[in-house]
């Protein structure tokens, strides 16, 4: 049995039932021991020494039922690559399926997976056609039935060729993919021509996503853009793959009216289930370990893509499929950019470095930045620029209440900044006028956001409520800037709306001045391991 800890403090790693399940106390006390001494001070082969740590009770118990659910949640054979998804057992892609059904009355639901890679590069699944499947296999074609209630998965013939001497085990038509899918039918691709001109027979209203697919490394937005920018330009001109297959639906179906299916399964994505908050849980804590890793290992004359491949060792040791977005490592004047990405520049002695960079972990993601000095120490000019914008940071995650409007959320927040700005001792114009901005563009504002989502995508789908609800995921990162320095200082943290407020699921990565101090003086890099 494989298990994955989703503890993320420094003293909820022990687990308290040892003897009741000794695998996943074994992976807590190596949580421990990685994120107190970082992934240079492991043997990774062989496991940590034994490592003593103070534990809070009360945590305890949490990680205790945490790290329960998540093992069996990630449990799997650990001899083979399993042929179906084990993200999450079949029935709750059938749940999923379940609810479209009703969404959508005697209609029918069809969506397309994505093909196979242009190149030797792994296959990810779509984001809409993985969420109601969990099928990561090339050219597959899902229809879901809301009159007969069923569902059919229409998929490529097995190659032997390809089984036997290239890839391993695949999916295929057949009864073994009924059994591992949980979909009432798996078929031969071919037959899909067949079941479609049935329901243009029958008149039947079709569903289907008219949005361009997202893989990984994206939002929605960006392959959007990419369509309509490719349809728009004279020297190309050629349609979304959505588009054209919206075109081949009503050649067989021509009876046939055909509706957009995005909208009904975004609503279901927005907010998250049991299930998808453990796995954006686990993305969390392996995107701050990242982070931590980088942070032990900075110092002046570093590059920010040495930064960088700390981040990544963390994600692919962990178990990521890879980056859910280019990473933005930003030092000295690189951090006024708010999504700047060359990652090029070296490390100064005196910069501040701006690290925002997450795992795209089982198709979910995250999204946490924090700042930090190269050299290990703040000035005390940077303490001056950090602390105001902590503390004014917050004032507005503070302020989250569950069932309440965020533009209401923000009001009250400015309220509380009003309150810091008055008794903050400014010793610098440049800084004080920076956080007068700040607090006036919060003053201003009209938005009902306080961030963007994040689920499937990094920029999730939009919450389905005008209200913060249970369930619901979204960041907030608010930006500071010293515009004629070109400096600015931005965190972010992952937020998950409760029944009784919220859960701040990063907090364990440093925010405060003295631990990450702490954290940069103590602990060796991956660098230091390196021999570099």
């Amino acid at each position: 049995m494989r298990t994955i800890s989703l503890a993320v403090l420094p003293d909820s790693f022990i687990f308290a039932q040892e003897k009741r399940a000794p695998l996943i106390y074994a992976e807590t006390r190596r949580n421990s021991w990685i994120l107190n001494r970082g992934f240079s001070g492991v043997k990774l082969a062989r496991g940590p020494k034994r490592v003593h740590t103070s534990v809070n009770a009360a945590r305890m118990s949490a990680c205790a039922t945490t790290c329960l659910a998540l093992s069996l949640l990630f449990t799997g054979a650990a001899a083979a690559q399993p042929v179906f998804t084990n993200v999450f057992p079949p029935d709750e892609y059938s749940t999923r399926r379940a609810r479209v059904m009703e969404q959508i009355g005697d209609a029918v639901a069809i969506m397309q997976g994505t093909t196979e890679r242009p190149g030797e590069q792994p296959l990810r699944q779509s984001n809409q056609f993985f969420y109601v499947t969990g099928v990561v296999e090339p050219r597959a074609i899902l229809a879901i039935d809301g009159k007969t209630k069923k569902s059919t998965l229409f998929l490529n013939p097995r190659n032997e060729m390809r089984e036997k001497r290239m890839f391993g085990p695949g999916l295929y038509p057949g009864d073994e993919a009924v059994k591992a899918t949980g979909i009432e039918a798996v078929l031969p691709r071919d037959d899909f021509k067949t079941m479609l001109e049935a329901f243009g027979r029958e008149n039947r209203v079709i569903y289907t996503p008219f949005r361009p697919e997202v893989l990984g490394s994206a939002s929605a937005s960006d392959p959007a853009t990419l369509a309509r920018n490719t349809k728009n330009d004279p020297w190309d001109g050629r349609i979304s793959r959505e588009e054209q297959f919206r075109a081949r639906l009503k050649e067989y179906a021509p009876n046939s009216e055909i509706k957009d299916l995005d909208s009904t399964i975004d609503t279901l994505r927005g907010t998250k289930d049991a299930r998808e908050i453990l796995v954006i849980r686990e993305a969390t804590r392996i995107a701050g370990l990242g982070i931590m890793e980088a942070m032990r290992d900075a110092r002046p004359g570093m590059y920010e893509y040495e930064l960088q491949a700390d981040c990544e060792f963390v994600f692919k040791k962990l178990g990521s499929y890879g980056a859910a977005y280019f990473a933005l490592i930003a030092t000295g004047p690189n951090t006024f950019y708010s999504h700047y990405h060359k990652n090029t520049a070296q490390l100064q002695d005196g910069d501040l470095v701006q690290l925002d960079y997450a795992p795209d972990y089982k198709n979910y993601t995250s999204d946490t930045t924090r700042v930090f000095p190269a050299n290990g120490k703040f000035t005390p000019r940077q303490r001056e620029f950090y602390n105001i914008y902590l503390k004014l940071y917050q004032a507005l995650m503070t302020s989250i209440k569950v069932h309440e409007r965020p533009s209401d959320i923000i009001k009250a927040a400015v309220v509380k900044m009003d309150a810091i700005m008055a008794s903050y001792k400014f010793t610098d114009d440049k800084i004080k006028a920076a956080a007068i901005a700040f607090v006036e563009n919060y003053r201003k504002s009209r938005a009902n956001s306080l961030g963007h989502t994040v689920g499937m995508e990094v920029h999730d789908v939009r919450n389905p409520t005008a209200t913060l609800e249970p369930g619901q995921i979204f960041t907030i990162e608010p930006a500071m800037q010293i515009a004629d320095e070109h400096l600015g200082i931005r965190l972010e943290d992952m937020l998950l709306i409760t029944d009784a407020g919220y859960e701040n699921l990063s907090a364990f990565v440093p925010v405060e001045i003295p631990e990450i101090e702490k954290l940069m003086a103590k602990h060796r890099g991956l660098s230091d391991a390196m021999g570099h």
